[in-house]
């Protein structure tokens, strides 16, 4: 019987976001007692990082030494988008084909890297499927009081850098051509948004995705004049909350807020020695506890922690030209340290503020999308929807999380940084349009699905999608896609309505 596979993948061995583990742990075959609630439900549902570490009663004192705090230093319901994906020729779209080996910095003629020498922190290790990360070589301050599994390290394939970054072929005539066209509307006294838009859709060329996304975003103004003012202002009002509110972090109002945290943010993107840096890990502390104590409302909730790392590596884009998953981070200036934190702070509150219903008591936001996805797969694909049925599988037990965290933990971020260039170019494209982009997702595994006859099978595989060589190619696609499905179904609710 399928009721008697179901199991607790909720803590389940670490991997890579993205990768199909090649062997399956071993799992006892019992019946898990059914959430009386969503919120219940939820509860269970840890966050994809949680391993259960034993926390030391007095975590607070070890991680709360005085952290050198650098100082001196829109609503759519219209069926079709004005600016469809392949609309001007001359642009890259979806249907743009790049070799895999470009999207991945490989050359012509290197063959399969089955097994590569990558730097981290200072030491050359090996990189394949058996290679496991030296935890101890990266440890943080912050991590001093958990340990961390043992996980693969990230292949150079997977790095989180773009087409366009240092290293790649030259661009193109089309992608020069598309680089002026930005640059073109971006000089203008005011830039005309809805044309931004239009054109960031198709992706945002690297040299100019820092400032696109501060306009789209709603953080700067269109008037180039008022530009510097506003930043200069946002920036000090930033760290005015930090002067005001960051000290309270230990008091008991906030302990439990600081301490979720504090265990969270060695977590985010754990393979990326970016993340692992001591300077890195505090501006994301300070940037979630300022936001979680200025939203009472929903507070701090696992997976926000996530939804910084996008804005974070984007405005360092601006200052780095190599990649920037091995910078230092420290040796950049003290301004410039603080000015990143500061607009990855307001962005992201930009981009919550659309989605918050997701991060309130019990959710209301995400079980209303998941409950939209079901109803919208049940008429696009019968077949996968009735394989659900028939091994019981609930949407929530895979789609929660690419609700909760905008399926960031099932895409290398290189691909969530372009998954990003066109939801900010959509009209609630963090809300709206992210449903689509779910079910797109989920139709791409249409065979891989329909071959597991098993509850184990087919949760292993939901949680585990093969997306770890994933590039712009991919994600253009699965966007045209989206595209599609949102055409055809968001004016005709009866259309995916039982």
């Amino acid at each position: 019987m399928a009721t008697e596979n179901r199991i607790n993948f909720w803590r389940r061995n670490a991997k890579v976001p993205g990768r199909f583990p090649k062997d399956t742990p071993k799992v006892n075959h019992l019946k898990t007692k059914k959430a009386s609630s969503f919120h219940e439900f939820a509860r269970s549902t840890n966050d994809a990082w949680d391993i259960e570490d034993e926390e030391d009663e007095d975590f607070l004192d070890a991680a709360v030494h005085p952290s050198s705090l650098p100082t001196g230093l829109p609503s759519s319901s219209h069926t079709q988008l004005p600016f469809p994906p392949h609309q001007e020729p001359s642009e890259a779209g979806p249907g743009d084909r790049l070799p895999p080996l470009v999207q991945d910095h490989q050359g012509p003629e290197d063959p399969p890297q089955q097994e590569e020498e990558v730097p981290v922190n200072g030491r050359v290790v090996k990189s394949n499927s058996e290679a496991h990360l030296n935890v101890s070589a990266v440890r943080s301050p912050l991590q001093k009081q958990q340990s961390l599994p043992v996980r693969p390290i990230v292949p150079l394939v997977a790095r989180i850098s773009d087409q366009n970054a240092s290293g790649a072929p030259p661009m193109t005539v089309r992608e020069k051509s598309r680089l002026d066209k930005f640059k073109q509307l971006l000089a203008s006294p005011n830039t005309d948004l809805e044309e931004l838009r239009k054109h960031s859709w198709a992706g945002i060329p690297r040299e100019v995705r820092p400032i696109t996304w501060r306009l789209l975003s709603g953080y700067l103004p269109a008037n180039m004049e008022r530009r510097e003012l506003v930043l200069r202002r946002k920036r000090d009002e930033y760290f005015g909350f930090i002067e005001q509110y960051y000290h309270s972090r230990t008091d008991d109002n906030y302990r439990d807020t600081y301490r979720q945290i504090h265990i969270d943010i060695p977590r985010t993107n754990p393979l990326i020695p970016l993340f692992q840096q001591p300077a890195v890990q505090e501006v994301f502390e300070r940037i979630l506890f300022i936001w979680a104590i200025r939203h009472p409302a929903s507070g701090y909730v696992q997976g926000i922690n996530d939804l910084v790392t996008p804005f974070f590596v984007v405005f360092l884009s601006e200052f780095v030209e190599e990649d920037v998953e091995n910078f230092e981070v420290s040796a950049l200036s003290l301004d410039t340290q603080r000015n990143m934190e500061a607009d990855s702070f307001w962005c992201m509150s930009k981009l919550l503020d659309g989605i918050q219903d997701n991060y309130t008591f019990a959710q209301p936001g995400i079980q209303n999308k998941v409950k939209a996805l079901e109803e919208l797969v049940s008429r696009i694909d019968e077949d996968i929807h009735g394989h659900f049925q028939r091994y019981e599988v609930e949407y929530l037990q895979f789609a929660f999380r690419w609700m909760n965290n905008l399926l960031m933990r099932e895409l290398p971020l290189r691909c969530t940084i372009r998954l990003w260039d066109t939801y900010q170019a959509e009209a609630e494209g963090f809300s709206h349009f992210h449903l689509y982009v779910c079910a797109a997702f989920l139709l791409e595994w249409r065979k891989e699905i329909l071959s597991m006859v098993d509850f184990q099978g087919l949760l292993m595989l939901l949680q585990n999608l093969p997306t770890i060589h994933w590039g712009n190619e991919e994600v253009g696609l699965l966007l045209a896609e989206a595209y599609r499905l949102k055409y055809m179904f968001a004016d005709a609710p009866s259309h995916y309505r039982r």
